[in-house]
């Protein structure tokens, strides 16, 4: 998109330099990222420049070595059934919440967003003594459980969000012609939200999968996550795995957030 042809030439100069300022903030984001991915091929155990050679020895170590394999798996469960769980309870909290005239709906809203507003090392440590004293310390529920609470939002944000122009009249035509109420939310309701679905589907599993504060307070040694892994590699033994394993970290966000933005193209096309 270029400016207009009518524009002033102050105009035309702020159209170059905004455009700059905007890639200098984005260059600045990302070079921390850049600057990790070409030492996850460094040959030898240093995070040093210029590399005196490539090798993927830290990738066979983090897909091969039962330590980072483990972790990884963890990880994986802990996240797919924390999607499963947040976009199930996210789903059902946005329909509550769109119908007209939901009483409180500001005020329900505010409580269901409110992981992401509170610090989550408060979060960790509220949820540490809460588990202390019902048993949940150091199991895959407690960690699932607890990641289900910070993953729901997301959830409830995207659905909301996909809910904002749907046409309440197609599911009470619907349900007029003899529907069942789970037959609407099949037929008619969920075609229309699945976009959002899926876009809040995947924010969670990306919430779960990288988070560390409140995996280092509620697991144990059996329940050890990547991110908590990669946090005690850091703090006990600096080993270029960790390089391997954040580069993997990268790509998966990478093709995440590519999904999430062809969702959205996705949604905009069905509106219109």
């Amino acid at each position: 998109m270029r400016y207009p042809a009518h524009a002033s030439p102050l105009e035309k100069i702020w159209y170059y330099v905004y455009r700059l300022i905007c890639a200098a903030v984005l260059l600045f984001l990302i070079t921390p990222t850049l600057v990790i991915i070409p030492l996850s091929f460094n040959s030898e155990p240093f995070f040093t420049y210029p590399m005196p050679g490539l090798s993927l020895r830290w990738y066979e170590e983090f897909f091969l070595t039962d330590r980072w394999q483990g972790a990884l798996y963890n990880s994986i469960f802990v996240a797919v059934s924390v999607t499963l769980l947040s976009t199930a309870l996210g789903t059902l909290a946005a329909l509550g919440l769109s119908r007209p005239h939901f009483p409180w709906r500001a005020a329900i809203m505010g409580l269901l967003i409110s992981p992401m507003v509170v610090p989550v090392v408060i979060t960790a440590v509220g949820v540490y003594f809460f588990y202390a004293d019902i048993g949940l310390l150091n199991t895959f529920w407690g960690v699932i459980l607890a990641h289900t609470t910070l993953a729901t939002p997301f959830v409830v944000i995207t659905v909301t969000a996909t809910l904002v122009g749907f046409d309440h009249s197609l599911s009470r035509a619907a349900a007029s012609l003899g529907a069942p109420p789970i037959t609407v939310f099949f037929k008619v309701i969920l075609p229309l939200i699945l976009p959002g679905m899926i876009s809040g589907a995947l924010f969670a599993f990306g919430t779960s999968f990288d988070e560390v504060v409140v995996a280092i307070f509620v697991t144990g040694p059996e329940q050890r996550t990547l991110p908590k892994v990669m946090f005690a590699g850091m703090r006990e033994q600096i080993s270029p795995t960790i390089t391997a394993a954040a580069t993997t970290l990268t790509l998966l966000s990478i093709a995440m957030l590519t999904t999430i933005e062809l969702l959205r193209r996705r949604s905009e096309r069905v509106r219109s």
